[in-house]
């Protein structure tokens, strides 16, 4: 059986509005690098606010950024269970925040999938390259990267992933509800505070 992969890149969840941000975009697997949005569900912020932050920790738009909750007509990509992966963003980064990795099995065919259902975090503190991991069973999956910019999530490559497990992913969370407005990870002051000890928002990351 093979899985598919819906890519939900995250740009990046704002604590505080900034003049500009900056959005994953691009998908690299197997040796290749596509085109910006192969792959990926293309949000539908206005051009002059393409790559905006979400601020609402209630929103909706923070699975799969603004308008990412529909394919559009977003092709899949075919991975094998521990397929190293890589996400581009359109510019640089420069807001201090640590990256997470979530994904989100569909029911169904991820093309017809909102990112509704549990999704669980592969990866904290990552670059922008990682793999998919070995045990998780066969299927369709949104895969969202997320950087916390302490600051917005980028819409998700859909994936489909064959040679997987039997494993059942856990702990689960929604989104919007992973992250909660007072969790210590968010309301620090990174300029003020001690960093030692601190703790991504979310779910623990799910181990094979």
């Amino acid at each position: 059986m093979k899985s598919l992969l819906h890519l939900a890149p995250a740009a990046a969840l704002a604590v505080q509005s900034v003049a500009g941000h900056y959005i994953f975009q691009q998908f690299s697997a197997g040796g290749t690098k596509y085109p910006a949005w192969k792959y990926i569900r293309r949000n539908s912020n206005p051009a002059w606010l393409q790559n905006g932050p979400v601020t609402d920790l209630a929103s909706p738009d923070l699975r799969c950024n603004v308008g990412g909750g529909v394919s559009n007509g977003t092709e899949t990509i075919a991975l094998k269970a521990g397929d190293e992966f890589t996400f581009t963003l359109d510019t640089a980064v420069y807001h201090a925040g640590p990256i997470s990795l979530y994904m989100s099995k569909a029911p169904g065919k991820v093309a017809d999938y909102d990112g509704s259902g549990p999704w669980f975090k592969i990866w904290d503190w990552v670059s922008y390259t990682y793999n998919i991991p070995k045990c998780i069973p066969d299927g369709e999956y949104l895969l969202r990267i997320q950087q916390l910019g302490l600051h917005n999530p980028g819409a998700p490559p859909q994936v489909k992933v064959t040679n997987g497990g039997s494993s059942t992913p856990s702990p689960t969370a929604l989104i919007p509800g992973a992250i909660k407005s007072n969790d210590p990870g968010y309301t620090v002051n990174i300029y003020n505070g001690n960093l030692n000890g601190y703790v991504v928002p979310g779910p623990r990351v799910f181990s094979c």
